[in-house]
Order: C-alpha cells, then sequence, then structure tokens
C-alpha cells in the first residue's frame, strides 16, 4: 500500500465496538501533573492532550526497536521534529528508561479522536509478498506487471482494471512496459494492493535475480475490495486470501469477473534489493524505508508523516500496545482513529496482515 497505493483490509467498512481503557501505573516516573494544553484540530481529526499514565504497556515496550524506525523517519524529518533528531540519534544506543524517560520530558501526548469524539477506530495490516515472476512470458508465467505507460498523467482517471484486459488501446499503451510475469492472477492483485513486493525473476538465460517492485504510480480509479464483492455476492464468509484461491479453484471460469470488480490497478518501478535493503521493508509515502512492527500507515489528515505514535490494539490476531512511526498512507486508509500496520515480508507477515483486523485506539506524541 505504499506511497498511496490502495491498500487496507478485503472486507467493507465494520463497527468496532468502544474498549475498555488500561492505565499504566506511574509509580517512579517523572512529575506529570502540568496543566494540560488545549486541544489541537487537525483537517480529520482532534487531539485531547493525556497524561502519559493513559498510554497502556508504556511500560514494557522495548523501545529500541522503535527507535531503529524513528531514525529512519529522521532521514527526511518534518519541520516539526526535525529539531529533535539530534538527540533522537544520541538516544539510539541508551537504554529503554533513558529513552522513556526523554519521550516524558520532550514530549505530549494526545488521544486522537475524530472531529466527533471517537476515541476507537480501524487497525488493519499490509505486508510485501515475497513472489516467483519471469521477464518473458510462458504457459506458465503468463499474468504482466507494468510499468507506468507514457502519458499516463494526461488521461485521469486512466483505463479500468477491465479495460486494461480487453481494449485494444490500453493494450498498445502498456505494449514495451512490461517489468515481468507471474504465475497466479491473485498474487499479481495482492501484489498491486500491497503496492510492493519481492519478486524473483528467472532471466532468459535461466538464471535468477531478486528485485523490489515498488509502487510508480495507478490508474486513479476507485479501490474495490473483491473480498467485499465475494461476501456481497453471497459466495465467501471468510474472505481472507486463501479463502479467496480456494473460491478461484472451484470457479475458475469467473477469475475475470472476481478481478474486474477491482477497477483500480498499479504501476511498478524495478529496483535493485542489495543485502542492505533487503533488512528494510519498502519506502512509505514520507520517503523512508519501513519497519516490521514499528510503521503504520496513517491518515495524512489526521496524523502527519514522521509523528512518533502510540497505538493500541487488541483482537485475534495480536495484542499490541507499542511505539509506531506514521511513515505512510493509502488510498483505503482514510479517517482520524485508522492505521495500517506493516507486518514485513513473505509468508507470515502476509498471514498476520490477512487476518488482522480489530479496535484501534492512537496517541500522538506531539512536542512541547
Amino acid at each position: 500500500m505504499l506511497a498511496a497505493c490502495s491498500s487496507g483490509p478485503l472486507y467493507g467498512p465494520t463497527s468496532i465496538p468502544p474498549g475498555s481503557p488500561v492505565v499504566s501505573s506511574t509509580a517512579n516516573w517523572p512529575d506529570d501533573t502540568a496543566a494540560l494544553p488545549a486541544p489541537l484540530l487537525q483537517a480529520r481529526s482532534r487531539w485531547t492532550a493525556v497524561r502519559w499514565a493513559e498510554l497502556p504497556g508504556l511500560r514494557d515496550d522495548p523501545l529500541h526497536e522503535a527507535w531503529n524506525a524513528w531514525l529512519k523517519s529522521c532521514e527526511r524529518p518534518g519541520p516539526v521534529f526535525a529539531a529533535l533528531c539530534s538527540e533522537v540519534r544520541r538516544l539510539s544506543i541508551g537504554g529503554v528508561d533513558e529513552q522513556r524517560a526523554w519521550l516524558m520530558a520532550r514530549l505530549q501526548p494526545y488521544r486522537v479522536e475524530s472531529l466527533s469524539g471517537g476515541a476507537e477506530g480501524l487497525l488493519t495490516g499490509y505486508f510485501e509478498p515475497v513472489l516467483d515472476g519471469a521477464r518473458v512470458p510462458s504457459a506458465e508465467f503468463r499474468v504482466p506487471l507494468y510499468q507506468p505507460p507514457l502519458g499516463l498523467a494526461q488521461r485521469k482517471p486512466w483505463y479500468t482494471r477491465q479495460e486494461i484486459d480487453t481494449l485494444a488501446s490500453a493494450q498498445a499503451a502498456l505494449k514495451g512496459r512490461e517489468i515481468a510475469y507471474l504465475a497466479d492472477p491473485i498474487d499479481a492483485l495482492v501484489l498491486q494492493i500491497q503496492g510492493s513486493g519481492r519478486v524473483r525473476i528467472t532471466q532468459p538465460d535461466g538464471t535468477q535475480r531478486l528485485v523490489r517492485l515498488a509502487y510508480a504510480g495507478s490508474n486513479e480509479q476507485p479501490y474495490k475490495s473483491v473480498g467485499r464483492w465475494l461476501i456481497d455476492q453471497g459466495a465467501l464468509r471468510d474472505a481472507s486470501w486463501p479463502a479467496i484461491k480456494g473460491w478461484i479453484a472451484q470457479n475458475p471460469g469467473r477469475v475475470n469477473e472476481l478481478l474486474w470488480s477491482n477497477p483500480r490497478t498499479v504501476f511498478f518501478r524495478e529496483e535493485p534489493l542489495s543485502e542492505l535493503d533487503a533488512t528494510s521493508g519498502p519506502k512509505g509515502a514520507q520517503g523512508v524505508a519501513l519497519t516490521p512492527g514499528r510503521s503504520i500507515a496513517v491518515d495524512p489528515g489526521s496524523i502527519p508523516y514522521g509523528t512518533p505514535v502510540w497505538l493500541a490494539s487488541a483482537g485475534p490476531a495480536v495484542n499490541l500496545q507499542r511505539l509506531v512511526l506514521a511513515q505512510d498512507t493509502g488510498s483505503a486508509i482514510v479517517g482520524a482513529v485508522r492505521a495500517d500496520y506493516f507486518a514485513g515480508w513473505g509468508g507470515p507477515a502476509g498471514e498476520l496482515a490477512g487476518r488482522l483486523k480489530q479496535p484501534l485506539r492512537l496517541w500522538v506524541l506531539w512536542p512541547k
């Protein structure tokens, strides 16, 4: 879902029941009795100042994991946090107690609320797929992944997914723009929804090359969930990717109908993947590499890029109480208390991302 890609849950919107607040003990903490500042208004959210004691799990988070993500944000900091980056870098070798004391001394927590005052929202997940592909088409590898077509900016929105597959004019515009070919059209769809992926490409001479395909644009058509489409059809109750693939196996003649229910498609650029690059995720909308478990995608109208955020979410997939960095966005990530959790890359990350859909609370940590 990277850099404004159409990511988000397979299902449609759902109501989230309010959760009970969890309050951390404040014994032996720095003094936190000063008068609280006034609320801050953003385009799509209201921030209400709170005591540090409101943040659940503050004593238990291994903050050094989040510090690695914060160091990446400091490669392209916004004006509000740029002045703190020298201290963030110094504290990267500090202990968790020192890091936590610094947070409490330099930052003020604000509970993120909707403009109407709601503090409960939705957490979903995304990941970076790892796939096999080929440089040239074959009977096995026949699903193309494209670079942006020339003249993409001159036609907005561009052709729909169905038109790309069926219209000669769309196919002519994409001729010669193929990067690689995948075997499974659903894998291609997953890659487009996530916005980035790692692909082991078999070259014409038989050698293999691992590359990253990064988001390079879209046809600017609206994103429609294929999982939601299957549920609305009465075809599935569980619209996970394994369930969707199972439905396809039983309904091979309806694959295009499923795919075309989502008119949005994404174009890529190929990037070399060095050993160092492979230790981090792709770049998000902030322009810095994402950190598994510590980067989230947000609505920038609610939370600016580069903002440290305390996240709390409990549900069947995972229980989270931790410091994360707002470093990405997506077209399906809209609203005040809304986040997409970057789970990492490969199979286990994809499994977590596919199951993650649960209640969410957020607190931004803003300079005093």
